[in-house]
Parts: C-alpha cells; sequence; structure tokens
C-alpha cells in the first residue's frame, strides 16, 4: 500500500484561484489543479493507494467550516481514496470542543501550519491543542522550517521541536518536510533525540523555481541524497511517512525517487506506505 501523507485540495469553485496565488507566492508550478478530481487523477497514474489531505486554516473563522468538509471528504473515501485531516488554528476559541467532534467523526488528525497562523510551535496555545489531540486519538501534522512563500520566516525549528518534547512527552506528532524544510543540519542533531515522525514532502529532487523573487538562480536546493539516506540510518526508516506536497511535487516522480533509493526493499515499503497505514490504522 502506498500512502501520501501530505497534499492539499481547494474547493472546486476557488481552486484556480487559490493555485495561482500560491504560485505567484512560491514562485514555483503546480503539477495538479488543486482539485479532488485532480488529485485522484494524479494519484491512480502514480498507483498511489490513499491520498491524505491537509487543511490549513488561515484564519479562526474558518476551522468549522473546513472541518464540515473533511467529514464530508471521508465518507467517499472508499470511492476516492482520499482522506482528509481536520484543520485547526491556534486562536479558535472553541477548539476542546472541535477536536472532539473531529474524534468522534473519526477523522484522523489535525493539520498545523505556524508560518500561515503566524505564531511559533511551542507556543502555550499549540501545546494545548496538541496535548488534547494526543489524548482523543488525533495525529498531528506541522509545517516545519522555511516555507517557499515565506523567504525567512521560521515558526518550527528543531530547538522548538526539542521543547515540544520536553513539554508533552512522545505525542503523535508528523513534522513535514524532514524535519525542518531546509533546515535539516539541525534537525539530524536535535530532533533526532525525540520519538516524533518525519514526512517527505517538498524534499527530494530539484525545484526549480520560475522567473522572480523570493527565489531565483536555477534550483532550489532540496535534501541532498546522502542526507536523505542519512536520515533513515539516523532515524529509522519506520519514523520516515513518504509525502509530495501535491499539487506541488509530481507524486509518480516521488514515488519513482523513493524506489531508486539504496535501501532495503522492507525499508521502501514502509516508508511509502507501511508506516502510515499503521499510524493512521488503516
Amino acid at each position: 500500500m502506498i500512502v501520501d501523507l501530505h497534499t492539499h485540495i481547494f474547493p472546486s469553485e476557488i481552486a484556480s484561484m487559490a493555485v495561482d496565488k500560491l504560485k505567484r507566492a512560491s514562485h514555483t508550478h503546480p503539477f495538479s489543479d488543486g482539485t479532488s478530481a485532480g488529485l485522484v487523477k494524479s494519484r491512480q497514474e502514480a498507483g498511489i493507494d490513499c491520498c491524505v489531505i491537509l487543511p490549513v486554516a488561515t484564519s479562526p473563522k474558518q476551522v468549522v467550516h473546513m472541518n464540515d468538509r473533511a467529514i464530508l471528504t471521508n465518507d467517499l473515501y472508499t470511492e476516492t481514496g482520499l482522506l482528509s485531516f481536520g484543520g485547526m488554528h491556534p486562536d479558535y476559541p472553541d477548539w476542546k470542543q472541535e477536536l472532539s467532534r473531529l474524534a468522534r467523526a473519526g477523522v484522523k488528525g489535525i493539520k498545523l501550519h505556524p508560518v500561515y497562523q503566524n505564531v511559533e510551535l511551542d507556543d502555550l496555545r499549540y501545546l494545548r491543542i496538541m496535548d488534547r489531540a494526543a489524548e482523543l486519538g488525533l495525529i498531528t501534522l506541522t509545517h516545519a522550517g522555511l516555507d517557499v512563500g515565506f523567504p525567512g520566516a521560521v515558526f518550527c525549528t528543531p530547538e522548538m521541536v526539542l521543547h515540544i518534547y520536553q513539554e508533552l512527552g512522545g505525542i503523535p506528532l508528523v513534522l513535514a518536510h524532514m524535519g525542518g524544510w531546509r533546515q535539516w543540519d539541525g534537525v539530524e542533531r536535535l530532533v533526532a533525540q525525540t520519538p516524533f515522525y518525519l514526512d517527505t514532502a517538498y524534499c527530494m529532487g530539484q525545484i526549480t523555481p520560475l522567473e522572480g523573487e523570493p527565489w531565483t538562480g536555477g534550483s532550489l536546493d532540496t535534501m541532498s541524497r546522502e542526507q536523505f539516506l542519512r536520515f533513515v540510518e539516523v532515524f529509522g526508516a519506520q519514523r520516515i511517512l513518504f509525502g509530495t506536497d501535491s499539487p506541488w511535487q509530481d507524486q509518480k516522480q516521488e514515488v519513482g525517487m523513493v524506489r531508486s533509493l539504496p535501501i532495503s526493499q522492507a525499508e521502501k515499503d514502509a516508508i511509502l506506505g507501511g508506516n502510515a497505514a499503521k499510524l493512521l490504522k488503516l
């Protein structure tokens, strides 16, 4: 089973506008149209069995509507192969009740995005959300490190991750982008001390930015193959989860990259889906 634990879609009526806005902010190009139909088509072409959608609440007022949509998406999982996490914002006042509602509805987890939400990940508002989510059996998946659309903005550092572990212990936490996008040396040094998971989204291969700021001059550096293989050794393949950040990476190409790694077949199978299937209880 292949599971892409890190994908994004938008409602069909705003997908084109949303993808175009993000394209202009990041100066990178998408590989699908940002709709649920586009993601289904992409996952089928890549041979992916399940895609997990990660909604990002950029304001508290989006939370309930976003989660209503997540629950409806999950009702169609057997038809589409798409599962959705819920969204949560650190300033949403009824966070306890909303987390309970998600758990009762069978939603598997929540997505946090410290950069878009302008709050550091070890802030008390996030700590209490993650702690309660863990009590309810919900996974938390968070953006970590830099963000391609916000050069220089870091709201989740390896040091913050270590602080979270010290405060909350071994909660079910997934750190996107191999623990911290373009902060991988610090991740390797500090995050390895924790039991948290890493996802591979937007970390392999070369990203060619479009012309203009913020990223210029050829390809955008991602994690080197050598460092990725070292992460498999240091963290263990059982802590690494396949993700693509679709529509921002080519799902078929990303599956091929994992399959081409000089690691055992058991490790490839674990990364591509075995670990996620166990975590999600699929």
